[in-house]
């Protein structure tokens, strides 16, 4: 199974990318799988705020 992936670059703060620089390490430290990269963090995250939205859209339809 090939895994599209695409570039993303991006301008972001200095203190920005300090956050990312400790949430990676936090990662790093917490988990078994190996090495962590920064685009494997931001991918969880976005994944998982994409999932708090959906359901945050679904229970305001009601």
């Amino acid at each position: 199974m090939s895994e599209n992936r695409i570039q993303f670059n991006v301008r972001i703060k200095r203190e920005t990318s300090d956050m990312l620089d400790e949430i990676v390490e936090y990662y790093q430290q917490n988990t078994k799988i190996g090495r962590v990269y920064k685009g494997d963090v931001l991918t969880d995250i976005i994944e998982k705020s994409y999932e708090i939205m959906k359901k945050q859209k679904k229970s305001n339809r009601y």
